[in-house]
This record gives C-alpha cells, sequence and structure tokens, in this order.
C-alpha cells in the first residue's frame, strides 16, 4: 500500500514536471513568432529606405538634367547644381542593406537576369530605340499584368528562378532604366525643337534683310 502511494506520488512529480515544461515550451515558441513577425517587419522597412533612397537619387539626378536647367543663367545652374550635389551627398550617407537568402540556382538565375540586362544597357549609345525596346520586352516579362507588348520568354524563365525580393529589385531596376530613357527622349526632342525653332528664326531674319 505504502508502495503504491509513492510510486503515484513519483509520477504526479514527472507529470507536473512534464507539464511545466511543455507550457516554458510553448511560451518560447510563441515569443519566437512574435519575434519572427517583427524581424520581418524590420526586413520591410529596412527594403522601404533602400528604395526610397534609389528614388531620391534618381529624382535630384533628373532634376540636375532636366531640360529647366539648361535654360536658365549659368550663374544659377551652378547654384542650384551645388545644392543638388549637396542632396545627393547626404543622400549617399544612408547606408541600408538588406541581404536576401539564395540557394545556388537563385544565385546563378540572379547573375544570369543581371547580365542580360546589363547587355541592352551597353547598347544603349549605339541604338537607344532598340535598347527601350528590348527594356520592354524584359520588364513585360516581370509584370503579372496582361503586357501591352511582346514577352522575353526566356528572360521570364530565369526571373522565376529568382528569389522573391531579387525579383521585384528586377524590376525596380528595369522601371527605372524605361524612366530615364523616357526622359533622355524627350529631352533630346525639346532640344531639337529649340535648335529647329532657333534655325527657323535664322532664316526668318536672314530673309528678312534681304527682302
Amino acid at each position: 500500500m505504502a508502495q503504491a502511494k509513492i510510486s503515484a506520488k513519483a509520477n504526479e512529480g514527472r507529470f507536473c514536471r512534464s507539464s511545466s515544461m511543455a507550457d516554458r515550451s510553448s511560451r518560447l515558441l510563441e515569443s519566437l513568432d512574435q519575434l519572427e513577425l517583427r524581424v520581418e517587419a524590420l526586413r520591410e522597412a529596412a527594403t522601404a529606405v533602400e528604395q526610397e533612397k534609389e528614388v531620391l537619387l534618381e529624382m535630384i539626378h533628373s532634376i540636375q538634367n532636366s531640360q529647366d536647367m539648361r535654360q536658365i543663367s549659368e550663374g544659377e545652374r551652378e547654384e542650384l547644381n551645388l545644392t543638388a550635389n549637396r542632396l545627393m551627398g547626404r543622400t549617399l550617407t544612408v547606408e541600408v542593406s538588406v541581404e536576401t537568402i539564395r540557394n545556388p540556382q537563385q544565385q546563378e538565375s540572379l547573375k544570369h537576369a543581371t547580365r542580360i540586362i546589363d547587355e541592352v544597357v551597353s547598347k544603349f549609345l549605339d541604338d537607344l530605340g532598340n535598347a527601350k525596346s528590348h527594356l520592354m520586352s524584359l520588364y513585360s516579362a516581370c509584370s503579372s499584368e496582361v503586357p501591352p507588348g511582346p514577352v522575353d520568354q526566356k528572360f521570364q524563365s530565369i526571373v522565376i528562378g529568382c528569389a522573391l525580393e531579387d525579383q521585384k529589385k528586377i524590376k525596380r531596376r528595369l522601371e527605372t532604366l524605361l524612366r530615364n530613357i523616357e526622359n533622355s527622349d524627350k529631352a533630346i526632342k525639346l532640344l531639337e525643337h529649340s535648335k529647329g525653332a532657333g534655325s527657323k528664326a535664322l532664316q526668318q531674319n536672314a530673309e528678312g534683310r534681304f527682302n
């Protein structure tokens, strides 16, 4: 009888310890789950800062190369460029880096996709129109919406093999390149229009002198 009571107490002690360990494990797991949410929120916030830095640098660069900057006095342009360079320098002091975890296949896909884009960029000066069309087909390959033009199927399969974060970065880079080309086109057209108007005015003045 006494032996049975001792055995029962021992089993009760083991049960209490097991129950306590299970509760502790559950609390630890819950804490880690909450921390995981905070880690992901941190990565998202850092990525947002990274993107904002890219946008700011692009906007500053766009202002420095805008047509309006060409149509002001040299003194004003110099002063504005000093301000733009100061802003760019301050922007560059912000260092944010969000590393993407990749397996070997994703790493190789990223290298391949980057190489393709770099090759198109290297042809900008030779044939801007063709390079723009090629970039559009690459961008369409990254879009989840129905593309307005042709899709580079080979590039699409390569991008699908990249990590999700890399897919977003590739798409953002293509968007930036296309915007830069669009701005370059506008600047060239405005310059040509300005030259054309100037030539026409000179011709009219010359004709007026002879008449």
